[in-house]
């Protein structure tokens, strides 16, 4: 399993935004308050960061990966650099890098975070709440194909897993294998081929015939 470092994790957020004013709810709120206080961030510049979260969604994520089926030399920068790809397509993907893992007939990548949800919202929009699941969690580690197979994606046995483990400090996305009988299309019609659990691994693209 990869890892991008140790697990310096921010507080979990609630997945319920309206249960109770939890523990992990006052603390972000008092760093929060403790940034605007010393000036380190404004109170604009805040709630831009907050609106660009709340906006992104996995077209974002679908329009990459598009462009690098497209364009060969798209896709090797996107392979050293996704924030930086993305800005070329002027997508922000915030400030925490992300590391694109490539599928390709003997490799599958799935991206997990095993202590908490750290995931790159600024690409890929709100994490599902199955993937911030204690089943999902632990389980992925240990039995990747299992859990696959559960998702309804039956590998053959010759396609080997790897399991990526996000942390605070290194997000992952994955660029999965351009499906066959898609060679005509145009990269719009190419990224609607491509959903959020695509670039988790949970899934893979669909064929032409079945979008």
């Amino acid at each position: 399993m990869s890892s991008g470092g140790h697990h310096a994790h921010p507080p979990k957020q609630p997945d319920i935004e309206d249960g109770p004013y939890s523990w992990h709810m006052a603390l972000t709120d008092a760093v929060a308050d403790l940034l605007l206080a010393k000036g380190v961030i404004t109170g604009e510049e805040l709630r831009r960061t907050l609106e660009t979260i709340d906006a992104a969604t996995p077209a974002r994520g679908a329009r990459l990966v598009a462009r690098a089926w497209c364009d060969p030399a798209f896709r090797t920068r996107l392979l050293e650099d996704v924030n930086a790809a993305a800005a070329e397509l002027g997508i922000d993907a915030g400030a925490i890098p992300i590391l694109a893992v490539e599928n390709t007939p003997e490799l599958h990548n799935v991206i997990v975070c095993t202590l908490c949800s750290c995931y790159p919202r600024y690409l890929l929009g709100a994490a599902p709440d199955w993937y911030k699941s204690r089943a999902y969690r632990s389980r992925v580690v240990r039995e990747p194909r299992a859990v696959l197979a559960e998702f309804g994606l039956e590998l053959p046995d010759h396609v080997r897993i790897e399991v990526h483990d996000s942390t605070a400090e290194l997000r992952y996305m994955v660029l999965p294998l351009r499906p066959p009988g898609s060679e005509g299309l145009a990269e719009e019609a190419l990224a609607a081929l491509v959903t959020r659990d695509c670039l988790i691994g949970t899934a893979v693209p669909r064929v032409p015939a079945e979008s």
